[in-house]
């Protein structure tokens, strides 16, 4: 008697741990009891349910056996078994033993699910309807919520959302139906309403680890790094050997400057699934990053190996700008575009590897060829609106004028440890972060987002329709103080070295100098200028992850940089003194002096490290990352030559302010 009340109360406690997402210390309940009594077939089918729950299929499958060995009626340990052998794709076996959970006990609903996708699976489409529709049967909500995702799927957003929200007026517990609704916020740019849901969610089912993982997706979204991983880590507590959550887990690490942590979540989810090719990729980008360009090589040519038609394996490997291609792989790659089987952004890498690879044999004819399709298509995908863009300029002119800087800039926070490098990208300023951050007082971070974040952050709960930068106008000092401190524990995430001073290289902050003089009067900002022809031409050249949705068309780019050399024009005339134009071509053909001018505007003393930047030893985060791996080299000034007779269009466009760039002048 008093071991049927021992497994009783083990039983009833492992319930509760599950119930309370604690997976594994049920399981450490379950290990236990059994351990008392091997045969206790409840205790048994609940660590094989225990075991399943944590995506420790192969370890459940004997348990589950033997489970079923000692009770062959009894249903729930078949639906479990059904369940693990179909996620290790043995549809074959799962059919068998759905088809026994179900007739065992007709009213698994979950179990008549996973043998319609069994069945399906091995190509008998009318006995998987018929099981879909037992399903639907059971749980008519399912077959709701399997209607909208088919909505959603299609592209029919607002007949999916009418349809999820149908289902939580008449459920407002249906955790599946707040995780999906969560999607399609997300897919309409609305985080908060996404992370709303999934919160709660995970709130009512604490072991859903689908939405737990949603939830950190939508939390690195946001650049909430820590939180994101939280969740990841969370997730990987309830699975421990779930190689997708390890796969999300690097790719939040990495940006979190815990670069070497992303490398062993890369590793771990290589380790559980071989076959993860996005996971080998990202292990590629963080070696790179650290600076292991012969095994970031290797995972790249790994990744084309389990995906040939994955044209960002290829780009990573053009991306790292010393690498070159061999002729093989110039027949493979224009294979695959030559085949019209790939998908958008796949043929866009495809595109602009063949143009890099064309590039670095001097064939500028060919590569300007593929440059072209590569941009055309890249545009296409992209949503750009220049007139947008200029008014942007129009309204930070407007608002930041030297009256309103006057008056205003008597606030901030008086922190003067950042160092914001901004322009245009591809104009040296990854270079220009190398040197500094090879001062031992400086830590090199990345291209932070904060100062957008910020910024329009004073849009929030706005019903006036008066956002930034035009809100700026109602600030008093203790708001910009307080948005300046905002700003620094944002920044601190990436701050890993102690160091008192750090970069924050994102060239996308040039209209918002005004902005950050205010919040962080005492930072130093460095304006990284490339000659025009050079720096567009560079950008057109890019294939950019993410951003700089202006650079996959000429005039586009002409025009953006027209916008850049205006506001760059006004800070110069509204703050005099206060921003440092440091000129690419200046750099590389009087370096010593302009490492020295660098240092002076930023306060630090002189150290012979800053020279011999190519030696520094610390993760780099751009596309730069290989090149600022090298002695300072003078072959990218002027490189627009090679492509002059392709030209004429940008030229044309950026013919208002060329002859203020002579050779080597620092304008």
């Amino acid at each position: 008697m008093s071991q049927t009340l021992s497994s009783q109360a083990a039983f009833g406690e492992a319930i509760e741990l599950i119930n309370a997402g604690q997976a594994d210390k049920a399981e450490a309940v379950c290990r236990a009891a059994v351990e008392r009594n091997p045969e206790d077939v409840n205790l048994l089918g609940m660590l094989g349910a225990v075991l399943v729950k944590m995506n420790r299929l192969v370890e459940a499958v004997p348990v589950l056996r033997k489970t079923i060995a000692l009770a062959p009626s009894f249903a729930k340990p078949h639906e479990d078994l059904g369940f693990t052998l179909l996620a290790q794709r043995q549809p074959e076996q799962a059919v068998e033993i759905l088809r026994t959970a179900v007739r065992l006990d007709p009213q698994l609903d979950a179990a008549f699910l996973n043998l319609g996708k069994a069945l399906a699976m091995i190509g008998k489409g009318k006995e998987a309807d018929e099981a879909f529709e037992a399903s639907f049967a059971l749980d008519p909500q399912r077959k709701t919520l399997a209607l909208a995702a088919e909505h959603q799927k299609a592209g029919r957003v607002e007949e999916a959302e009418k349809v999820y929200r149908q289902v939580l007026r008449s459920n407002p517990e249906n955790v599946d139906a707040m995780r999906l609704l969560a999607m399609v916020a997300m897919s309409a740019t609305k985080p908060e309403d996404a992370e709303r849901l999934l919160r709660r969610a995970v709130q009512l089912a604490p072991d859903f680890v689908g939405a737990i993982v949603d939830l950190g997706r939508v939390l690195q979204e946001q650049s909430r790094f820590e939180d994101a991983i939280e969740c990841f880590q969370r997730a990987l507590t309830l699975e421990p050997d779930n190689a997708h959550s390890y796969f999300l887990l690097g790719g939040a690490l990495a940006p979190a400057a815990r670069t070497f942590e992303a490398v062993d979540a890369y590793r771990r989810a290589i380790e559980i699934n071989p076959k993860h090719a996005a996971a080998t990729l990202g292990l590629g980008h963080v070696l790179k990053t650290v600076g292991r360009q012969g095994d970031s090589i290797q995972a790249y040519r790994k990744c084309i190996e389990l995906k040939p038609d994955n044209g960002e394996s290829y780009w990573s490997l053009a991306n790292l700008k010393t690498y070159k291609f061999n002729d093989a792989d110039i027949q493979a790659m224009t294979a695959q575009v030559d085949n019209g089987a790939l998908y958008d952004q796949s043929e866009v890498n495809f595109l602009f590897s063949l143009a890099k690879a064309y590039e670095d044999r001097n064939d500028y004819d060919n590569a300007w060829h593929y440059y072209q399709a590569g941009n055309a298509k890249q545009r296409m995908l992209e949503q750009y609106d220049p007139v947008r863009n200029e008014v942007n300029a129009d309204d930070a002119v407007a608002v930041f004028s030297g009256e309103f800087l006057q008056e205003t800039g008597r606030g901030g926070n008086l922190d003067g440890s950042p160092i914001f490098i901004v322009g245009l990208p591809r104009s040296g300023s990854t270079l220009i972060e190398q040197v500094i951050a090879s001062h031992s007082q400086v830590e090199g971070t990345s291209e932070l987002p904060y100062i957008g974040k910020v910024s329009t952050s004073l849009n929030i709960n706005r019903a006036d329709g008066i956002n930034y930068p035009h809100a700026v106008r109602e600030l008093r000092a203790r708001h910009l103080q307080t948005l300046g401190s905002d700003y620094l524990d944002a920044a601190r995430l990436h701050r890993v070295e102690g160091k008192p001073r750090f970069i924050d290289k994102m060239p996308n902050n040039f209209p918002n100098i005004g902005f950050i003089h205010l919040i962080l009067p005492n930072a130093k900002i460095i304006d990284a200028r490339r000659h025009p022809l050079d720096a567009c031409l560079g950008c057109y050249r890019q294939l950019f992850a993410k951003g700089q949705t202006f650079t996959y068309d000429l005039t586009d780019i002409g025009e953006y940089y027209l916008q850049y050399q205006r506001l760059m024009d006004h800070w110069h005339e509204v703050l005099p003194g206060r921003v440092l134009t440091v000129q690419y071509e200046d750099v590389v053909s009087d370096f010593d002096n302009q490492v020295g001018r660098i240092l002076e505007y930023c306060d630090l003393p002189w150290e012979d490290a800053c020279v011999r930047f190519h030696e520094t030893d610390r993760p780099v985060r751009t596309a730069s990352s290989e090149q600022v791996r090298l002695p300072i080299y003078t072959t990218a000034v002027n490189f627009s030559k090679n492509y002059e007779k392709h030209l004429g269009e940008l030229t044309e466009v950026l013919e208002p302010v060329l002859n203020r760039y002579k050779k080597n002048a620092t304008n």
